[in-house]
């Protein structure tokens, strides 16, 4: 495979003279100019996919349409006609312009408010020119006025309709959109029983309404105008010989128009997330419904490849987002607040007999499955026998006359508890909840149905578990291993029926997000589909020994793509800056020539003079990110072996100080687990026309690219 170096951003990102408030489509073709220049084959783009309200390019409110935000107003057709007659729409693109103003983070909010107003605008001002054009005579028959307008007219519905045809995603999302805009962007789950769960047909029946025609028909012109802007920039990018790589979300938003359109794929009982781990002991639960995938097989998987056949248009290469998702999905009940008490979808359960003929008996599994909560518990909060007896009878049941309980059979979730009133007073209250939720989650079984359990993820952090002798917990540890034994198999068959017809929908070339992912099944089926790999340099380390060295980048698989940094990471900088045990195991990959050569170069000291290498080599740990700094970063980790090098844009930008924002963590583009208005809002420092006449950055990232593209 040949070797590529590449660039991350996300669209919004870019920053040319002609979009200054947010990156849009058009301003691939400057980026592309800037890229042959610097000697970069390939562009990565964040999904570029309809969100909807949420800023979050993960977020998506279709799997196909595509982001109206990322429209250039100016470089539509209609733009300069309805500029100079249209007083309304002129003067408000004029304040548009005067309003968002280039800054380093944008609002993205306001931004979408304001190009959707001038998108409707427009369309206003091209469907009266149309219907003017149409002057009604007796007898009702309309005539074409003596301008010959009803021909545009004509051409307008056909060119509609024509697209409508050729992607059937558009009727659903019009229909959808126009929905969410009645219920001021309420989810769909809050709409009247009607609209919630309209049919195929149904929908069909309102795209063909007469009077909601005109709003539905927006939407649709909206979807060919970007698809437009967006398909000739990345032709633009092909000819100029770079490889475009796209990003396709393996999960939707809840409030998706394929969730609402197609109920049929997700299972909205179950949110997805991952297992708890040591930066978040309770898991994640990132809100999105996992996937039906026994309907989506029945359909022959059509969804999947029509997403995939979607995204062909534009891109050479797509990234499939946490591929491990393909495997097997963290999923946990949707009713729940953390994501502890989740499992994989698929699964292998340990059945009731292979627990008794451990040795455990009925009275010992109900021990390990169900939360035992003594009344002492409570009563460390309330300080009052009576009140806590009181409060444990709303959730649980006693046992006999023990002063010990457990759960209701109606209590299903931790929400529930959250739900319930203990006592008038506020802060009491929360206590007593938030202590009986953390009650619920001790167990180390979790019981399906009578005789079917799987065992709790961080199973050893339970109360049950501490309680067990070693002969216990030894044969419980062997019960679960073969239980996991079992699951790898079942994973790869998984992946294998549901990836292959994806990655073979088209000719793009699949590039998987495997972080953090240990399967043992996992590189046997990416090398089989040939798949690329996803090797996150600082995090590709020999984690079991001592100090944790980094991988030698001799021994990087061909079959992947290296980076330096991720837009869920740190950037470079932070790294450099933050992370100094991490930057000294890095350092170690360089030989003691481009130490001493790097030592020099960041020295104090004048030339000529004798060098302490091991002196000087301490003091580059201590020192704050430098151009020079990043250069020979850069240049190490070019040396990789990976087919593909691609980094995020803002690591290039490190090569000059001019970049360099003031306070470093105004470069990241978003910190996981938080939701703001800074996450995703990230814009590039200068101009990329300004970015080309840098002689100096362009030369080094083609030193850099150099390095990486050598055969060896």
């Amino acid at each position: 495979m040949n070797k590529k170096t590449g660039v991350t951003v996300p669209l919004s990102a870019l920053y040319t003279k002609e979009c200054s408030p947010i990156g849009d489509f058009p301003a691939l073709k400057d980026f592309a100019d800037f890229c042959v220049k610097s000697g970069i084959q390939v562009i990565q783009l964040l999904p570029v996919n309809d969100t909807g309200t949420h800023s979050s390019p993960y977020s998506g409110l279709s799997a196909f349409a595509l982001h109206p935000i990322y429209i250039r107003i100016s470089a539509l057709p209609e733009f300069k006609e309805a500029f100079e007659n249209n007083r309304t729409f002129s003067a408000a693109y004029k304040r548009f312009l005067k309003q968002f103003k280039y800054s380093s983070r944008f609002d993205y909010t306001k931004i979408l408010e304001a190009k959707n107003e001038l998108l409707h605008l427009l369309y206003n001002h091209i469907e009266k020119k149309l219907n003017s054009s149409v002057k009604p005579v007796k007898g009702n028959v309309n005539v074409v006025s003596a301008g010959g307008g009803s021909s545009e007219s004509e051409k307008f519905f056909l060119l509609t309709e024509r697209f409508a045809r050729a992607n059937k995603w558009v009727i659903p999302y019009a229909v959808f959109k126009n929905l969410k805009d009645i219920a001021n962007q309420a989810s769909w789950k809050s709409w009247e029983k009607n609209l919630a769960n309209l049919s195929a047909e149904e929908i069909k029946l309102r795209w063909n309404n007469k009077v909601l025609k005109s709003s539905h028909n927006f939407f649709v012109w909206c979807q060919i105008r970007a698809a437009e802007q967006f398909k000739e920039a990345a032709d633009y990018v092909k000819e100029k010989g770079i490889v475009l790589k796209g990003d396709i979300p393996i999960l939707m938003n809840e409030d998706s128009v394929d969730c609402w359109c197609h109920p049929e794929y997700f299972n909205q009982e179950l949110r997805a997330g991952s297992p708890p781990d040591g930066e978040n002991p309770l898991g994640q639960n990132w809100g999105f419904p996992t996937y039906n995938w026994e309907n989506l097989e029945k359909d022959g998987f059509s969804w999947w490849k029509e997403r995939v056949e979607n995204a062909a248009q534009y891109y050479s290469a797509f990234r499939i987002d946490h591929i491990l998702g393909f495997f097997r999905i963290w999923a946990v009940n949707q009713k729940e607040t953390t994501a502890f008490l989740g499992r994989t979808i698929p699964y292998s359960s340990v059945s009731r007999k292979t627990l008794e003929e451990a040795g455990f008996d009925k009275g010992r599994i109900h021990w390990l499955s169900s939360p035992h909560i003594p009344t002492s518990l409570v009563e460390d909060i309330t300080w009052n026998h009576e009140e806590a007896v009181a409060a444990l009878e709303k959730v649980c049941c006693r046992l006999g006359t023990e002063e010990l309980w457990n759960f209701n059979e109606e209590i299903t979730s931790d929400n529930q508890i959250f739900q319930v009133k203990f006592f008038d007073d506020a802060e009491k209250n929360h206590r007593v909840a938030e202590c009986l939720a953390k009650k619920w989650r001790d167990r180390s079984l979790i019981q399906l149905s009578e005789d079917e359990f799987i065992p709790v993820y961080a199973y050893e952090a339970s109360t049950s578990w501490s309680t067990l002798n070693e002969k216990e917990k030894s044969l419980f540890r062997e019960i679960v291993s073969l239980n996991t034994e079992k699951e790898n198999l079942i994973w790869k068959n998984h992946a294998l029926k549901v990836l292959e017809p994806v990655v073979n929908a088209t000719q793009m070339i699949p590039c998987a997000e495997d972080l953090g992912v240990s399967l043992e099944c996992m590189n046997d089926v990416l090398n089989q589909l040939k798949i690329l790999s996803l090797k996150v340099i600082r995090w590709n380390r020999l984690w079991q020994e001592e100090n944790q060295p980094y991988w030698p980048l001799e021994k990087y698989p061909e079959l992947s793509v290296a980076t330096t940094s991720v837009h869920d990471s740190s950037t470079l900088r932070q790294w450099w800056n933050e992370e100094k045990s991490s930057v000294r195991e890095f350092l170690k990959l360089f030989t003691e020539e481009e130490l001493e050569l790097l030592a020099k170069k960041s020295s104090a000291q004048t030339s000529g003079e004798e060098l302490d290498l091991q002196v000087e080599t301490e003091r580059l740990y201590e020192k704050s990110f430098s151009p020079e700094l990043a250069f020979a970063v850069l240049k190490k980790s070019a040396e990789c072996t990976s087919a593909w090098f691609v980094n995020p844009l803002q690591d290039y930008l490190y090569l000059d100080a001019k970049y360099y924002l003031e306070n470093q963590n105004d470069e990241r583009i978003n910190v996981p687990g938080s939701v703001n208005s800074f996450n995703w809002t990230y814009r590039i420092p200068s101009a990329i026309e300004d970015l080309q006449k840098n002689e100096t950055l362009v030369e080094k990232i083609k030193t850099i690219s150099a390095i990486h593209n050598l055969e060896k």
